[in-house]
C-alpha cells in the first residue's frame, strides 16, 4: 500500500467532504480515504497496482471540485 495526499478546492460544506470521499472510495485499489475541509485535501492509502494520483485527481474533477 501507497498513500498520497492531494488537494481539493471548492469544498464548502460537510456535503462536499462526503461527495469527495465517496468518489474516491468509488477508485478500484483505494484502501482508505481521509478528507479535511479544513485543510482542503484528501489523504489516501491506494495499492498502486491497481490506482494512481491522475486517477484521483480525475474522479474528484469529474464531481466538480478542483484536485491538486
Amino acid at each position: 500500500m501507497e498513500t498520497a495526499v492531494i488537494k481539493v478546492s471548492g469544498m464548502t460544506c460537510q456535503g462536499c467532504v462526503r461527495s469527495v470521499t465517496r468518489v474516491l472510495q468509488a477508485v478500484p485499489g483505494v484502501d482508505q480515504v481521509d478528507v479535511s475541509l479544513e485543510k482542503g485535501e484528501a489523504a489516501l492509502r491506494y495499492d498502486p497496482a491497481r490506482a494512481d494520483v491522475p486517477q484521483f485527481r480525475k474522479a474528484v474533477e469529474d464531481a466538480g471540485f478542483t484536485a491538486a
